[in-house]
């Protein structure tokens, strides 16, 4: 009697009446709440449940048998069923010691079409809609999915496409669904101009900027798409340029873009505020973190008082500083930077303050916007983790990888508070881009052996999404052919080990009297020891095989190699690697340089120890006409380590290393037959002006250049007999002079290079016409 009292009490309590009523998809209104504050039923009871099992329905509602509940669990239960999107009305009502929910069921979907849609195929629309086959036909997800569908057009330039939808019951609360899309036509981009710019030229700014004008090869680029969010990225590009230039005070003071629905183009304006140009001031550092010494940082600053100011050289001191100082066991340890602004002398001083910093930690790292490159890739770039304390420099350096990669048009990071103070959350928002290029090239080649050469690649820098990268390569001539495959893993084993081979075969019957066929592999593993600074590690294999239909007329160190072909090279090699340039695709200031040692000896043939160097300097010579200068300088030097060396060990020169030149067309050569027999020691050096193409818009990616090449290879080790003399072994320069048209394409960097010889022997081979693909290094 006594526990039927308190039940009737509990029941009193709800005063039976508590219900929800709902309609199309939402909340409507509580239409009476008399509940008290808690409350307690024995069972759930599920009407109007026919496809939906009354499982699946108790399995959405929070509140349980036995225990308490008030008017927000059934909130909450009516809110959890709807996000199920299986339902089109939900109620919930208490009867006596049962809480009855009772549904109707939304249709069921049963098929997904697209009509309409030609520019964008159906797979990817599918993967963009919410809505599905056997799933729930929901009114406020097909609205969704009808702005998800315009916003993946408007992301190819078709903001004005529209789409409608068409549903055909087929009884038994099945329906077929179709969207309907009319495409439109793609809108472009007319013109972008510039307001109160006085430093640089309009074109320059726009060789700045992410959105370009529309041209030619828009259609593959989609450069020329517009988009808020790329408006925003191109303000930051401006921002960044200017600041990087001693233009500290630079603002964009509005940017706009106006659509002609007449021509269905836009004009995008940006109006900026240059401000003045500064160069840096007195730079000292401070601390008030006991046990940081200032003195000792000092080593560690890029900005140096007389160097234009660049927000960059802040950026990398401040990232150096903090490195250093957390190593040192601060990971809470702040670097900040104080400027103090001379009008006057157009100077900014910069003090960087080490304090201590609030005690931070992060608690996520959510990624954003990425529709192709796996999550993992991006959180890799990160040198912090969930629950590792937060550092706004590592945050810095993760994006400025992200950006470096290549892989994404634009990148953010940004923060947001977590679920307690001292807890941050991590967003990093991204945009996808196109990262696979196709490639060809063309030459010529003078002599009698002359002819055309012709190569193409296919290259992806994010290979299915997941940062690696490969290249599949052939080419052929009236003489050679060649083919290659080459495949990097960046994170090899999960570390920051970049991990690949390459595996080649060359055919060349160039020759008069012998052709050769090489094939061989490298494995190779790269480690970074700074941003700037790796090392690299291979091994190579090569086997050589050569031919001959007339022994006789061969020179004695190609009879020595075709009497025992095959022949096996088998080395290890190491590398440093030095890269600070400021752009991947077109430096403008920055040093690339590298020193290999190679030593051969593992088994095979082949017994020597080999040295190469090369470096290159950019530097920008008139930054508002964009022409940018380098200079480049090479050389190397090959020793036995055993006897003499092979034919095939020593060094021949490619018609990159020396334009105007063939590849292996200078050096020792046997005077007998005029075979090639490479040399022991070679040096180059080239200086090279580039710079926009009059005339043509620096939208289109092409530039013109200017360039003097010099180089020598000289030096013999390999064996002779005394009839077959060599020729070419002394340090006899070469020079030539030319110009090329490079284009940055959809394809990837072509170059095409005319040479014209200055200086040669009459022994060597030319060519003066290269096409190809563009190479930095």
């Amino acid at each position: 009697m006594k526990a039927g009292s308190n039940l009737l009490n509990a029941v009193s309590a709800v005063a039976l009446s508590a219900s929800l009523v709902v309609t199309g998809g939402s909340v409507a209104t509580l239409v009476s709440a008399t509940a008290a504050e808690a409350a307690v039923i024995r069972s759930i009871q599920v009407r109007g449940a026919e496809r939906v099992s009354a499982e699946t329905v108790k399995a959405n509602v929070t509140i349980v048998p036995g225990k308490n509940f008030t008017n927000a669990d059934i909130d909450a239960s009516v809110r959890r069923l709807f996000s199920t999107g299986y339902f089109s009305d939900v109620r919930i009502a208490v009867s006596g010691s049962t809480l009855v929910v009772t549904v109707n069921e939304n249709q069921l979907i049963n098929q997904v079409v697209f009509n309409g849609n030609r520019k964008i195929k159906d797979d990817k629309l599918r993967g963009v809609v919410r809505s599905q086959s056997l799933g729930p036909y929901s009114e406020t997800t097909i609205e969704a999915d009808i702005q998800a569908i315009r916003d993946a057009y408007a992301a190819i330039g078709r903001s004005d496409a529209t789409v409608t939808t068409q549903v055909h019951p087929l009884g038994n609360g099945r329906v077929n669904l179709a969207f309907v899309v009319n495409e439109g036509d793609r809108t472009k981009i007319g013109n972008i101009n510039f307001v109160g710019n006085q430093a640089y030229s309009n074109s320059r700014l726009e060789s700045v900027i992410i959105t370009k004008e529309s041209g030619i090869f828009s259609w593959l680029t989609r450069k020329d798409v517009y988009s808020e969010d790329k408006l925003r990225a191109d303000e930051e590009a401006l921002r960044q340029f200017y600041f990087n230039h001693g233009y500290a005070d630079f603002r964009v003071l509005s940017s706009e873009a106006v659509l002609d629905e007449s021509t269905n183009e836009y004009t995008i304006t940006f109006t900026v505020d240059e401000g003045q140009r500064y160069n840096f001031g007195e730079v000292n550092v401070e601390s008030t973190v006991e046990g940081v010494d200032p003195e000792e940082l000092r080593g560690l600053i890029e900005s140096r008082p007389g160097k234009v100011y660049r927000a960059r050289d802040v950026q990398e001191t401040m990232s150096e500083i903090s490195s250093r100082v957390a190593a040192k066991g601060y990971p809470f340890a702040r670097v900040t930077p104080r400027g103090n602004r001379d009008l006057g002398n157009g100077t900014i001083a910069v003090d960087y303050l080490v304090d201590q910093g609030e005690r931070a930690y992060v608690e996520r790292i959510e990624i954003r916007g990425n529709t192709r490159t796996r999550d993992y890739v991006i959180r890799r770039e990160f040198d912090i983790g969930e629950g590792d304390a937060f550092n706004q420099e590592m945050i810095s350096r993760a994006k400025r990888r992200l950006e470096a990669l290549g892989f994404f048009s634009t990148v953010n990071v940004s923060t947001a508070p977590g679920s307690s103070a001292d807890r941050v959350v991590i967003i990093v928002d991204v945009q996808d881009q196109s990262t696979g290029s196709f490639g060809i090239g063309a030459g010529y080649e003078t002599g009698n052996d002359g002819g055309f050469k012709f190569e193409a690649s296919i290259e992806e820098k994010n290979f299915l999404g997941r940062g690696q990268y490969i290249r599949v390569a052939a080419g052929a001539g009236s003489n050679s052919r060649d083919y290659s495959l080459s495949f990097t893993e960046p994170y090899f084993l999960g570390y920051r080990l970049a991990a690949g081979f390459d595996v080649f075969s060359r055919e060349n019957d160039s020759e008069d009297f012998y052709s050769v066929d090489t094939r061989g592999f490298t494995l190779r593993v790269t480690a970074p020891i700074t941003e700037e600074l790796s090392t690299t590690l291979r091994y190579n294999f090569t086997d050589f095989r050569y031919k001959s239909s007339n022994l006789a007329k061969l020179s004695s160190p190609y009879q020595d190699v075709v009497n025992g072909s095959p022949w096996v090279r088998s080395s290890v090699s190491h590398s440093i690697n030095y890269d600070s340039t400021d752009d991947r695709i077109t430096p403008r200031e920055g040093i690339l340089a590298n020193i290999t040692h190679e030593f051969a000896g593992l088994g095979g043939d082949s017994d020597f120890y080999k040295i190469t160097g090369k470096a290159r300097y950019y530097q920008t010579l008139m930054d508002d006409a964009d022409l940018i200068g380098s200079l480049t300088v090479g050389g190397g030097h090959v020793m036995a380590t055993s006897g003499r060396l092979k034919v095939y060990d020593q060094f021949t020169l490619s018609a990159n290393d020396l334009r105007g030149f063939e590849s292996g067309g200078i050096g020792p050569r046997a005077t007998s037959t005029g075979d090639a027999l490479g040399g022991t020691t070679y040096f180059t050096a080239s200086a090279e002006v580039t710079f926009p193409l009059p005339f043509v818009g620096r939208d289109s990616g092409f530039r013109g250049a200017f360039f003097a090449d010099a180089g020598t290879l000289y030096g013999n080790d390999v064996r002779t007999v005394a009839a077959d003399a060599v020729r070419g072994t002394d340090m006899s320069w070469r020079a030539s002079v030319g110009a090329s048209v490079i284009w940055a394409s959809p394809f990837g960097p072509l170059r095409f290079d005319y040479a014209f010889p200055v200086k040669k022997e009459s022994f060597d081979e030319t060519q003066r016409f290269k096409f190809g693909i563009s190479s930095q290094f």
